[in-house]
């Protein structure tokens, strides 16, 4: 019997890569994305165990109407990875109060609403199941140009741990994934307004998070894919609360 797992922003980038790296370890996947059009393109690229389906991971109503999409086609759900994102580049003086709610309700807001839609699923379907969630080296600790982004990556390390107490007991574990400087469109970019902040090119903007790793060399997608890969396996059974960084040895705890 093949277990079935949702991916939310996996469309591209991180988010493909780990539905990619899923349905090769035997998992049924949804592709969930709020662009409709690549969230169809990326099911159709991984096979006919695969699906798209549309919403806004801010939209508690959409989550709920998404996942519930999911457990009907496939019959069951056993992993939930809360991956989507969005990493504008937020000087301090530049944030308003649109910027603050749109990433808040995006970045964490997604994983409240994926956490809560997931566990209420597990109980009914009468089984434990796995969380795992997207935070960053970022919110480890505090990167320069990313207050909303690398602050809403910390509260997501707070509620995985928080989740993990809470659900523990009932067969849920809940963990977390921090990338580092991962090569996906979402990367270019900030480092776009990075280098162009400061009156340089891309390329600088890219070494300016890059000239921190050990092993000298930016992520590729694939590395975090296989990070989830085994939290969402049967190796790590026994971990939760965790927070597991990938970023070729930017931060050590």
């Amino acid at each position: 019997m093949s277990k079935v797992a949702i991916v939310t922003g996996a469309g591209q980038g991180i988010g493909f890569a780990i539905a990619k790296r899923l349905y090769k370890d035997g998992f049924k996947v949804a592709v969930l994305d709020y662009n409709e059009e690549i969230a169809q393109k990326a099911a159709t690229a991984l096979g006919e165990d695969a699906i798209a389906v549309n919403a806004d991971v801010s939209n508690r109503d959409q989550v709920i109407a998404a996942f519930e999409a999911v457990v009907e086609k496939f019959g069951d759900l056993n992993v939930v990875v809360n991956n989507a994102g969005i990493a504008p580049t937020t000087p301090i003086e530049t944030i308003t109060p649109e910027l603050f709610h749109k990433v808040y309700d995006i970045n964490i807001g997604g994983v409240l609403w994926g956490t809560q839609t997931a566990t209420a699923i597990y109980r009914r379907l009468g089984h434990g199941g796995k969380i795992i969630n997207a935070t960053s080296q970022a919110g480890v600790v505090g990167n320069p140009n990313l207050m909303l982004y690398s602050s809403s990556k910390f509260a997501v390390r707070g509620m995985t741990q928080i989740a993990a107490r809470d659900l523990a007991e009932e067969g849920i574990t809940v963990n977390a994934y921090a990338p580092g400087i991962v090569k996906t469109p979402m990367m270019y970019d900030i480092a776009h307004q990075v280098g162009k902040n400061a009156g340089k090119d891309d390329e600088w903007g890219m070494q300016t998070f890059a000239k921190d790793i050990a092993m000298k060399r930016l992520s590729e997608p694939e590395d975090v894919a296989n990070v989830v890969g085994f939290l969402a396996g049967p190796d790590s059974n026994y971990i939760t609360g965790q927070t597991i960084i990938v970023d070729g040895g930017m931060q050590f705890h």
